[in-house]
């Protein structure tokens, strides 16, 4: 009940059928924000594409100007040179084949992210049923599959992101910490909006950003207008 008294507090000071800027999005997202804890901010923006099709798919990664505030915790498939400049670079778990049963059969899940070298993707393919619902399966497009693990873990750990279609082609990502303020927050935000547009497929018709909505973990979504944002 008391959680439902806040968020009613926050809610009127929304104006729900205002677009706003950006910048006075994140704004108002930290000024409602008063939860007992350092909220996570969240982007949640609708594409006019239809993700069904292969040549609609927006996937990629982008690293996030101020970072997301989080500590990712990196697991890296490898072997040979690149499993010791996995763990140079300060990968929180480093391993090959003996970790598939660990991941399969005993459940460990104790990463947020995973890369791999390309010679390595025939055994990670083998987790698919495991960390493709989880959105970890390594993939070429956001930069977990490489051989340059150094620089893939040291971008992970600086801050980025990977932002994919959900199934209502939704795309659902943090994009900091409301402690950050509104200033770092629509730096972040205007970088990971930007990296959407240029990955918009040739395939998309019509308009691209359908709809784009800011909220904290507790807080009423603030909408944005969409039109604010260069192309």
């Amino acid at each position: 009940m008391k959680q439902g008294k806040r968020y009613a507090e926050a809610l009127k000071k929304v104006d729900r059928a205002n677009l706003y800027d950006p910048f006075e999005a994140v704004k108002l997202v930290t000024e409602v924000a008063n939860a007992k804890f350092d909220e996570t901010v969240e982007a949640h923006i609708k594409l006019g594409v239809d993700g069904r099709h292969a040549d609609q798919q927006v996937r990629g990664a982008v690293v996030l100007p101020h970072g997301t505030g989080r500590t990712v915790r990196v697991l890296v498939f490898a072997k040979g040179e690149n499993a010791k400049k996995a763990e140079e670079a300060g990968a929180d778990h480093v391993g090959g084949e003996e970790l598939v049963p660990r991941i399969e059969k005993e459940g460990w899940l104790d990463f947020d992210i995973v890369v791999a070298t390309p010679d390595m993707m025939a055994v990670v393919g083998r987790l698919g049923r495991v960390l493709g619902p989880k959105g970890m399966m390594p993939n070429p497009k956001a930069g977990t599959v490489t051989n340059d693990v150094v620089r893939a873990i040291e971008e992970i750990k600086a801050g980025k992101i990977e932002y994919r279609l959900d199934k209502t082609n939704i795309i659902h990502v943090p994009m900091g910490k409301v402690s950050f303020g509104p200033e770092k927050l629509a730096e972040n935000f205007r970088a990971l909006v930007q990296a959407i547009i240029k990955a918009k497929p040739s395939a998309a018709k019509g308009k691209y950003l359908r709809t784009v909505t800011v909220a904290s973990t507790m807080g009423p979504g603030v909408k944005v207008n969409p039109d604010k944002f260069d192309a």
